[in-house]
């Protein structure tokens, strides 16, 4: 149950879409405001687009279903009532269906009249923008073109999101009528005779839709400069799709069942484009998705065609929910590292002088084509977040230790972080792993090997290497508390060098000075793990596997 004691900071949100009613309580407090964490979420499956067409024609939205609404709404009343939400901190957004409906007025008049509460009307112009500010939620930084599937259109932009800052086509979002409903019905009346006339109309839409966008020249370049466009796509239909490639991804299981974060390349994306044999049995496709998939398929391949120099594509959790609560948040916030934010709950005392010990426990950066780590790995976001959590298991028996900082960043404390990739997923669950031992269970070292096939070999064993030497820094300040006067006792120093066996052999040269006196004994564990990592059986892939040689030196 999540704690109740900032109600101030509580943002109640219903989002009133074509294909479902989202409601959700967020809290909003400063210290984690980056990540919008969610107290309280609901949805009622009910397509207000769908009510609206009966026999192919549109009709009014009928009272049984306004009575639904009605009575879920309330419902949300009495929820919100129960945490204590502010009734200026309550928001009821409307999109596409109710924007649209022919008895529009009189379904938002009975809302209001019901729940005392008024119904905003989002312009199409404006919940593209709101969409896009949900997937730049989503990530640390964005940069190239923005897709939200509803289920009566498709919202299209740019976006260059930094730094807290977010830019956008000056004309906000081109809008389409090609949503996942719009599309099963364009299909269903179509005929099959009619669909190829609909796929070019479609293509031509959307090449108009890039060029009205004005994008910007820097843009343009850097997909030139990657081999294509960086699509990063939200909404319920994409999302659906996304699972169904996760499902048949080449590392399976894939070891990561978030979609926020989720990338393919174009080869995996646009290959795959084919109705699933059962999609519903996929894991978080209803039945409703699954009979959109046919209708999706159609618009991925318009889309291809429309943009044929695609590199990657992301999918984002965040839509017009994340957008409006992310619109609201200071520059400031919106800069956070979502790592960083996550993690920072669990910060030991002294942080930045453990931080200090464990960056030059990684020896510099010496040639691009080297065996050095992975620019992730040994960013400052990256670090801190490894000491803000070094920590966060000890109270757990040994026996799980290891296993539960493995799993941590995915159904473990920070399974609900949002905005994380899942690049920076991995990598923290491994080194964390190490950090902890890394002694695991038959059943958890077959996660392991999932997560390191995801990472790849070089970034798994500099995963280890910085894990082991997380631990030995925990061991030698088990409290996290590094004293003033002791603040220079210890340091660390790492190189690489050239050491001769059978033949040469690059090394990393790891020396540890130790000024305080009781912890000789816990410096010269670390020392012996810190050679043992670099032993070709720790490689990863074992002797033939990829690794490197680890000499230490402690001095006093």
């Amino acid at each position: 149950m999540a704690e109740q004691d900032e109600p101030e900071h509580y943002q109640a949100l219903v989002d009133m879409g074509s294909n479902g009613i989202r409601f959700s309580i967020s809290n909003l407090s400063p210290r984690t405001a980056r990540l919008m964490p969610t107290i309280y979420q609901d949805r009622l499956g009910l397509s207000l687009y769908d009510a609206q067409y009966q026999s192919g024609n549109k009709v009014p939205i009928s009272q049984s279903i306004i009575d639904q609404v009605l009575k879920a709404l309330l419902r949300f009343k009495r929820i919100c009532e129960d945490y204590h939400v502010p009734q200026n901190n309550v928001r009821i957004v409307a999109t596409e269906a109710t924007r649209n409906a022919i008895n529009s007025t009189a379904f938002r008049q009975q809302i209001e009249q019901a729940t005392t509460w008024t119904v905003e009307m989002l312009a199409k112009e404006d919940e593209g923008r709101i969409g896009a500010m949900g997937v730049a939620s989503s990530f640390g930084t964005i940069k190239g073109l923005v897709m939200d599937l509803g289920g009566g259109s498709i919202q299209m932009t740019w976006m260059i999101s930094e730094n807290g800052e977010v830019r956008t086509s000056p004309k906000g979002a081109v809008s389409l009528p090609y949503g996942a409903a719009a599309m099963m019905r364009r299909l269903a009346e179509a005929g099959v005779e009619g669909h190829e006339p609909l796929r070019r109309e479609m293509s031509t839409n959307f090449e108009k839709a890039l060029h009205d966008l004005e994008i910007p020249e820097t843009l343009s370049k850097r997909a030139d400069e990657d081999s294509g466009w960086t699509l990063y796509l939200s909404g319920g239909g994409f999302r659906g799709w996304g699972y169904i490639l996760m499902s048949m991804h080449s590392i399976n299981p894939y070891p990561i069942p978030i979609i926020n974060g989720f990338r393919v390349p174009r080869s995996s994306f646009l290959p795959n484009v084919k109705e699933s044999s059962d999609p519903e049995t996929t894991f978080r496709i209803s039945s409703r998705r699954a009979s959109q998939v046919p209708a999706i398929t159609f618009l991925i391949k318009a889309l291809a065609e429309s943009i044929p120099s695609i590199a990657y594509i992301h999918f984002a959790q965040g839509g017009i929910r994340e957008g409006l609560l992310f619109s609201s948040l200071p520059a400031d916030i919106r800069s956070q590292h979502p790592l960083v934010t996550a993690t920072q709950v669990y910060a030991p005392p002294s942080a930045s002088s453990l931080y200090q010990l464990l960056k030059k426990s990684i020896p510099p950066a010496h040639r691009s084509d080297s065996k050095d780590p992975p620019a992730t790995l040994t960013s400052p976001d990256f670090l801190t977040s490894t000491i803000q959590l070094l920590y966060a298991h000890a109270s757990y028996p040994k026996d799980i230790s290891a296993a539960a900082a493995l799993r941590s960043t995915t159904t473990g404390i920070l399974g609900n972080a949002h905005g994380l990739s899942h690049t920076d997923r991995a990598l923290l669950a491994l080194v964390m792993c190490e950090r902890w031992g890394g002694e695991l269970s038959s059943t958890d070292e077959q996660y392991l090997s999932k997560m390191q096939e995801f990472a790849g070999p070089q970034a798994s064993w500099w995963a280890k290497y910085i894990g082991r030497a997380a631990g030995g820094i925990a061991a030698l300040f088990p409290a996290g508390v590094v004293r003033e006067h002791e603040g220079s006792g210890v340091d660390v120093a790492a190189s690489w060098c050239i050491v001769e066996e059978k033949e040469a052999v690059e090394a990393i040269d790891l020396h540890i000075r130790n000024g305080i006196q009781d912890l000789d004994g816990a410096m010269e564990v670390w020392l012996h793990e810190m050679e043992k990592v670099g032993k070709k059986k720790n490689w990863i892939g074992g002797k033939g596997g990829w690794g490197v040689k680890v000499i230490t030196a402690g001095m006093k």
